[in-house]
């Protein structure tokens, strides 16, 4: 909540705070209770825009301090170039300058009311309905602020029309909540393409602004004698206390029902498909990215990171079902196993399409090296998988060639297998937690895995040259049994492949950070 606090009134703009916000939660670098305090935090600080118009910017000061301020941006710049911790200071001092500047523009540009006689009847006769007319100025407010996409620009022309005296408290109070309703659109707009949870996250903007305003207008004359009380005479003054009141107020409520929220949101956008289980009948979907690559190459390359780990988690799982290939009691049995593990293959190869097309797309982009290095490692690492599950599916339709051919094994080459299958599962478990983590990867857990299943099969591959001499089986045991072997052998390769990616991209960090 203080983050979102913080940015938003550094940034002066609760709808790019709260753009971000889904941005982070489609990346799965936030949860849904994260982003809903973010949120809460960003209605709080979009209100330091008020107060600094109000303070600062009505009544002609605007230009007393435009001009210093700028001048003092520019001079950080040109002083304190060395200095990189000082820009973001310098920015954020042009950007009070410029929004300073806007509202003496906007102060000029406004006509007088009296001049305008006919201005003042209209809105005179829309504030004639009693509560209606609240409901109204309500409506209003929300659909200016869609069509603006930023409450704070519109809080500012209401503040303006205020000081003119075109607008009266209560209507003003009526279009600063229409305005907390209208500035969601944009965080609603932004999840449309991105995946359910930051849809969610779009939603808790809404219900939260939404609840703020339904309990607001049932304690409509209070807090209007309240402010009123305050400000007497005062009107911008009134509003931005009624403004700072409505947000921080409405966050000391809802931030209790954090948890009820989450379930309202998750009913109001219903998930369809548990994304990143294991179900064979779903049809694959990118959990992570969105429809297309966002502006930002580091959500772009998070959001690929973790489309990879569900990818590896997928191989996991069909790697699994190998084991009780072997113990299927009858055909039956063997034949769905065999069918999950064939719909898991179509699977991942369908998983690699769109991670390649959209890591592609992403290289294509204007981005650093270091970034393109990341997406090259990417495409290597979905490469791999893709090849780890057509490996396992190999396996498995050996074992359906040998069972179809009456092949049996001995316990002790079914044990020498097994040996095997271990070996390599715990190969490919190490390789899973490398794909968590890139700066921080198990090198040696890796290399001794792939060691040990090295040793292994060379043993087994002098112990079956052994067995052949002497006779202890024939050429239709022997040749799956060692087609077995070599295809575990072979899905190693492409299992510290991986890891290897990941290594060399870091070596490469290394020499050209």
């Amino acid at each position: 909540m203080l983050t979102g606090t913080v940015v938003t009134a550094v940034i002066q703009s609760s709808s790019a705070t709260t753009v971000m916000v889904v941005s982070f939660v489609n990346a799965g670098l936030l949860s849904l209770a994260g982003a809903v305090s973010v949120i809460m935090g960003a209605n709080i600080g979009t209100t330091a825009t008020a107060w600094i118009i109000s303070l600062l910017g009505l009544g002609g000061s605007s230009g007393l301090f435009s001009l210093p301020m700028l001048l003092a941006a520019i001079s950080l710049f040109f002083l304190f170039t060395k200095r990189d911790a000082l820009k973001p200071v310098g920015q954020t001092i042009i950007g009070l300058a410029l929004l300073l500047v806007g509202m003496d523009l906007l102060q000029a540009a406004m006509p007088d009311i009296q001049q305008y006689p006919a201005l003042l009847e209209g809105i005179a006769s829309l504030s004639g309905y009693g509560f209606w007319s609240i409901l109204l100025f309500v409506a209003v407010g929300a659909l200016l602020t869609c069509i603006v996409q930023s409450s704070s620009a519109m809080m500012a022309i209401t503040l303006l029309m205020c000081y003119n005296g075109l607008l009266d408290i209560p209507m003003a109070i009526a279009l600063v909540m229409g305005q907390n309703i209208g500035t969601t659109i944009t965080a609603n707009i932004a999840a449309a393409v991105t995946n359910v949870a930051a849809k969610r996250a779009a939603r808790s903007h809404l219900v939260f602004n939404v609840v703020g305003v339904l309990v607001t207008l049932i304690l409509f004359r209070p807090i209007l004698a309240f402010v009123s009380s305050v400000f007497p005479t005062d009107v911008p003054m009134a509003i931005t206390l009624f403004h700072t009141l409505f947000n921080v107020g409405n966050t000391l409520l809802l931030v209790w029902f954090i948890p009820q929220i989450i379930w309202l949101v998750e009913r109001m956008v219903p998930d369809t498909k548990d994304s990143g289980q294991t179900s064979d009948a779903e049809e694959y979907h990118l959990s992570y990215i969105s429809r297309g690559p966002v502006s930002t190459a580091e959500l772009n390359l998070e959001s690929a990171k973790r489309e990879i780990q569900l990818f590896s988690k997928q191989v996991l799982h069909m790697y699994a079902l190998l084991p009780d290939l072997q113990s299927a009691h009858n055909e039956k049995d063997f034949d769905t196993l065999l069918q999950r593990i064939e719909r898991y293959e179509q699977l991942t190869d369908r998983m690699e399409m769109e991670l390649t097309r959209f890591l592609t797309v992403v290289g294509g982009g204007n981005i650093s090296s270091h970034t393109s290095g990341r997406v090259s490692t990417m495409l290597r690492i979905v490469d791999n998988l893709e090849s780890i599950a057509d490996s396992i599916l190999q396996i498995a339709l050996t074992r359906k060639n040998k069972r179809s051919d009456a092949v049996h094994f001995s316990d002790h080459l079914n044990s020498n297998l097994a040996q095997m299958n271990a070996l390599v599962e715990n190969a490919l478990i190490v390789m899973d937690g490398n794909l968590v983590d890139y700066d921080h990867i198990d090198l040696r857990g890796a290399y001794d895995a792939e060691r040990e299943i090295n040793d292994c099969r060379d043993r087994l591959r002098a112990e079956h040259l052994e067995s052949l001499k002497h006779g202890l089986y024939g050429y239709p045991v022997g040749n799956a049994y060692s087609s077995l072997y070599a295809q575990y052998e072979k899905l190693a390769d492409y299992v510290i492949n991986v890891t290897e990616s990941i290594d060399n991209s870091l070596k490469h960090d290394s020499i050209h950070p």
